[in-house]
């Protein structure tokens, strides 16, 4: 009576096999998430529909959506003079640091029918780094970008006609062409300098899977805008250059989807928190750009780390309250960038939120004119320092 039990439930394991596949019967939490999300997404035959679909999983991840219609949907006109309407899903996760919350790493995929697979890795990353956002210092955009038919007209229209802050991303990674993942995983970074060392630093640690380092363009895609934009651009996909094939999610395993989307998370924490990547070849062989936070030796002025040192001694001292503004009762906080470049001179002062245009000037005027700073140390040698500061003008009230 045993054996047949033990028969009839060996059996009925095979039939399962059979029936549900091997590989999907054994497969993980996270393969087998990301297999029913490719399920439902593969599903929907439009941009439209994706577009539709796509915010309530962002949402119910933590991530906030940006609900502008510029965000959400956009007019190309041909030279027919029709006008073509496209999509763009646009969310965001903030960062926790202070000097670093307002710059920006931007994830992206193409919004297509055909794009099941990335779409999911995609939607699957979104929701890691929202679980985790107390571990990221820069704030994440995830954009799913649609028109990519019409030259990438998505991500061309998000970077510039919807984003105000486009100087302040500091990196773009694209997701694009995941349907064949058991045949490789490539990286593709323009041959920038910083994001090859990412990758080559990742290659001596402990990784679920390691992407091939490739010198050609794998496909057309979104990094290309970005790119052209001189910001920093990395492209993950499973597709050779030179030899890109659908086999279909049918074909696909997603237990190795699932450690790729792992290998890229631990990507993204690393641009999160480090030092960001340089656009052009020349910055990389020159001192590099920390933020305070991140100096082993913090930059010191008149003695003093402290950055409200710098505004007690210097700042409020010689800070001249602009006559307009206190004819019209204007005050507020003017939150400025900087930065003490490897030699202690301030440079790069620019107004990242102001007040207005009076109270603009005058804060930068100021910081401009600052003495110079001993500059911040990482493992000892000089490095520029990028820091923010708000100034106050405040009235007095009369007597």
């Amino acid at each position: 009576m045993k054996r047949f039990f033990l028969f009839c439930c060996l059996a009925f394991t095979c039939v399962a096999a059979f029936s549900q596949g091997y590989s999907e019967l054994f497969e993980g939490e996270g393969a087998a998430a990301l297999r029913s999300l490719t399920d439902s997404l593969s599903g929907l035959t439009s941009e439209a529909e994706l577009a539709a679909f796509i915010p309530g999983k962002l949402e119910k991840s933590g991530l906030e959506l940006f609900e502008s219609a510029d965000s959400r949907q956009f007019g190309i006109r041909r030279e027919s003079g029709d006008t073509v309407t496209f999509h763009n899903v646009i969310s965001a996760v903030p960062g926790y640091d202070r000097s670093l919350r307002e710059k920006y790493i931007v994830v992206g995929t193409r919004l297509a029918p055909d794009n099941s697979a990335a779409v999911a890795a995609f939607l699957s990353l979104a929701s890691k780094v929202a679980t985790n956002r107390v571990m990221m210092k820069r704030s994440f955009i995830f954009a799913a970008f649609g028109g990519s038919e019409e030259a990438n007209a998505g991500s061309w229209y998000f970077l510039n006609r919807a984003f105000p802050d486009r100087q302040f991303i500091d990196c773009y990674v694209n997701l694009d062409l995941f349907d064949n993942p058991n045949k490789g995983f490539y990286v593709y970074t323009s041959s920038n300098a910083s994001l090859n060392r990412i990758v080559s630093e990742a290659e001596k640690t402990l990784q679920p899977a390691k992407p091939s380092l490739v010198s050609a363009e794998p496909a057309n895609s979104d990094h290309r805008t970005f790119y052209g934009g001189e910001i920093p651009s990395v492209f993950f996909t499973t597709a050779e250059p030179g030899k890109i094939y659908r086999r279909g999610i049918d074909h696909m395993e997603f237990d190795e989807l699932d450690r790729q989307c792992e290998y890229i998370y631990n990507f993204l924490v690393t641009l999160a928190n480090g030092p960001a990547p340089s656009f052009w070849p020349e910055d990389e062989q020159a001192v590099p750009v920390v933020s305070f936070a991140d100096c082993d030796t913090k930059p010191r002025f008149l003695g003093s780390s402290n950055p409200s040192a710098f505004l007690a001694k210097w700042v409020y001292v010689y800070l001249k309250y602009p006559e307009y503004a206190v004819d019209n009762g204007i005050q507020g906080q003017v939150l400025v960038d900087m930065m003490i470049d490897e030699k202690g001179k301030v440079c790069n002062v620019r107004v990242r939120k102001g007040v207005h245009s009076s109270l603009d000037k005058e804060a930068v005027r100021v910081i401009e004119a600052s003495p110079d700073w001993k500059p911040g140390l990482v493992k000892g040698k000089p490095v520029k320092t990028e820091l923010s500061l708000y100034v106050d003008f405040k009235l007095k009230k009369r007597k």
